[in-house]
């Protein structure tokens, strides 16, 4: 089995119990237990039947020595049984059963009931156009014969015949009525499931998305940065033993940073107490971190900061944080004669610009990479998420830019954080 169907089956298996536990709460221990034990509601539905016919017939038998009367009445119990599998067969077998009961018991003896169960479990199983030509016959087929029954044709009361085949009628409809309602309450229930199971899939699709791109940024960052520091270190080795080990340090320290940022990332993945937090890690404490680091690698970094400080939002924070490090990441790793790379933060009211931009000679052509070629689109996302938007191009003057522009929420725009300090 695929990756995929497993995520797929487990997204349903989720959705499922959660819509299950949410349906079990609305129910009845009672409706519960029936709901999910059909087969049990079948036998007491038989049970229900032949308490309420089989005392006529018995009475039809000893009183007027009818003994066949029993044979369709038993018979009918035993077809009841069915009705949840073949309901259309179990109504006309019933139909056909109520003919002979009345003949056989002379009116004394009937399955009506039966039938009345058999309507109701036609009305859930099928569509209402074919529940009601299943009416239409039922009321034809098993009211007719009472006009042949002269038990039910009274001199003193004439009318008597109708209102016993109007009461018959009567409780067909409500049969059907029934019938209708439960199975329009199932439809019900299961388009909330399938609400359920596309929303779960929806939320795991974007949890998937959201660790990848998360991954992507701390594996392209880090393996960039310590392969140039690698690099920079089997330079200077002869030279300078001193800043060679200065530069296998900053190795080690961001390979245990990007280590920690990987568990950190997966841990949200676990359900135990000790779970890494879901919410996002503030970035504004970590920038300046974040441009030395890649100082030491060799990019020649300047900062600007301009306006207010960024609202105290975390998930901001961080998705600035990102997007200056995943644009960081690719001027190390394409840009070639690089001597400055800007890095700008400007906030104007709501809006807030981030601009990265070098006079490199590189491009961002086909090269080997240890990226997943999906940076660019992982800082679409993010700016997205705040109603911004993301450009990258080659410079007017050369290089390579990144423009971001996001927008602060509105519950936001009117906090201000702390004043930038310009640095160089």
């Amino acid at each position: 089995m695929s990756e995929k169907a497993l995520v797929e089956g487990a997204v349903e298996r989720t959705a499922a119990v959660s819509f299950t536990e949410i349906n079990a709460r609305r129910l009845g221990p009672f409706r519960r237990y029936f709901r999910s034990h059909p087969r049990v509601t079948d036998a007491l539905v038989v049970l229900v039947y032949l308490a309420t016919s089989l005392p006529q017939a018995i009475v039809a038998t000893v009183m007027f020595d009818q003994w066949l009367a029993l044979i369709p009445v038993v018979t009918a119990g035993v077809v009841l049984f069915w009705r949840r599998d073949r309901p259309l067969i179990v109504l006309g077998v019933l139909v056909g059963l109520e003919w002979i009961s009345l003949f056989t018991s002379e009116g004394q003896a009937s399955v009506g009931i039966g039938v009345w169960f058999a309507l109701y479990a036609v009305a859930v199983r099928h569509p209402f156009r074919i529940a009601l030509w299943a009416l239409a016959g039922a009321a034809l087929f098993s009211i007719a014969p009472l006009w042949f029954v002269d038990a039910l044709f009274v001199e003193e009361a004439p009318y008597l015949i109708w209102i016993v085949m109007g009461f018959v009628l009567m409780w067909y409809f409500l049969a059907i009525g029934f019938g209708v309602t439960t199975r329009r309450d199932r439809q019900h229930e299961t388009a909330l499931r399938d609400w359920a199971i596309r929303n779960a899939e929806l939320a795991s699709a974007t949890e998937r998305n959201r660790i990848a791109r998360e991954m992507h940024d701390v594996v392209a960052h880090s393996l960039s940065v310590m392969i140039a520091l690698s690099d920079g270190a089997a330079v200077v080795m002869k030279r300078d033993q001193d800043r060679a080990r200065e530069v296998l340090d900053e190795l080690s320290t961001s390979g245990r940073t990007a280590l920690a940022d990987m568990r950190r990332v997966l841990g949200v993945l676990r359900e135990s107490p000790d779970a890494a937090p879901r919410e996002p890690l503030p970035a504004a404490g970590s920038l300046s971190a974040l441009l030395d680091g890649f100082r030491v690698a060799g990019l020649p970094i300047r900062l600007g900061l301009t306006g207010p400080g960024l609202p105290d939002d975390p998930a901001f924070h961080l998705t600035v944080y990102r997007i200056i490090q995943e644009s960081l990441t690719n001027v190390l790793r394409y840009g070639k004669s690089v001597t400055t790379v800007n890095v700008a933060i400007t906030r104007t009211g709501t809006l807030v610009r981030v601009r990265v931009s070098d006079d490199g000679r590189g491009s961002m052509g086909p090269v080997v990479s240890v990226g997943s070629g999906q940076g660019i689109a992982g800082m679409q996302e993010r700016a997205s998420i705040y109603g911004g938007t993301v450009t990258s191009g080659p410079g007017p003057e050369g290089g390579w830019v990144v423009d971001a522009r996001l927008m602060i929420p509105e519950d936001q725009s009117t906090t201000r954080g702390a004043p930038y300090v310009r640095s160089a």
